[in-house]
Order: structure tokens, then sequence, then C-alpha cells
């Protein structure tokens, strides 16, 4: 949850919010297209937890986490708004969130994490949880979630965390701590 505050998809979410006047249909194109990104990081971190052994498993968690943190301080392009999109809120919201959810580093760190389980499901489920957990908000609040949270702060003590457990991770992967 705490890599998607100020991120793209929270953007977006509270964009098309905006731009339609309707929560609901926002609502549901994010559970969904969030639904399915999650599966697939989940259902393709499962794969690899049966091709490799631990440290490399271990080795691909802890990038997926330095990654994520370098992502939440470094800067960011900006949000496309999807303004020439005429599919409607739902369709918008499902296709544009779905496309740019894709290759995110949420999804790298659900990937790992479920490589790391035997249970895909359940990484599934928490990450599903997590976005959502941090987009409705933006959805219901829209403009106003920014002025309410410190943003910028929360993504750099959080990026920090990311990096700080991410190189001990690796660390201890490559048998150093």
């Amino acid at each position: 949850m705490i890599a998607e505050v100020g991120d793209r998809p929270q953007i977006l979410c509270a964009a098309l919010a905006i731009r339609y006047g309707r929560a609901m249909p926002v609502i549901w194109g994010l559970g969904l297209a969030t639904l399915l990104n999650c599966l697939i990081s989940a259902i393709a971190g499962s794969a690899v937890n049966q091709w490799i052994s631990e440290d490399p498993v271990q080795l691909f968690y802890a990038l997926s986490l330095i990654f994520a943190g370098i992502g939440m301080v470094a800067w960011r392009r900006p949000v496309a708004l999807l303004e020439k999109w005429t599919l409607g809120p739902f369709w918008t919201s499902f296709l544009g969130l779905f496309i740019l959810q894709f290759g995110d580093k949420g999804q790298f760190i659900l990937a790992a994490t479920a490589a790391r389980t035997d249970s895909w499901a359940f990484a599934a489920a928490g990450g599903w949880i997590g976005v959502m957990a941090a987009c409705v908000p933006a959805v219901i609040f829209q403009e106003r979630l920014a002025r309410m949270l410190p943003i910028k702060t929360i993504r750099h003590v959080g990026g920090g965390i990311f990096l700080l457990i991410g190189v001990i991770i690796a660390l201890d992967a490559w048998g150093i701590f």
C-alpha cells in the first residue's frame, strides 16, 4: 500500500473520478484491473518459485524492493489522464489502470513475494487489498487527498525503508549479512 501513495495509479484514479464525477465505475474498473494484475503477478511469481532455488528468489525479492524504493524517491513521468478515451468511466478506468499497473513496481514486489511462498493466492489477495486501500481514497477524496497527506514525505520515507530492507535482504542472499 505504501508503494502506491502518490504513485501514478493513485493519481489516475483521482483524475478519472474528477473527470466522470462518479466514483463507483472508477472503483469497479480499478478493482478488476488490479485483481487481474495481481493474479498475473502472483502466478508468475509462483512459477519462478518452482524453477529456482531460495537464494536467487531472495535476491529477486531484494531487487524488487530496491527498485521500488528508488522509484518512490526518484522523479516520475507525468500521468496520461486518458482524456481522449471515450469508453466511459468503467472501461477507461479498467483498461487505463490495467495498462498503467502492468510492469509497475507493485507488480514486481508481488511476483517476488509470491515466489517466496507456496500460496500465490494469499500474495495476490494481499497485493489487491494494498492497491485498493491506497487508490480508493484517491477516488473518494480526489485532490483533497493530496492536501490531507504529506505525500512527498510518505514517498521518501517509504522509499528509504524499501531501500534499506532490500539491501539487507540482498546482503543476506549473498551470505554477507
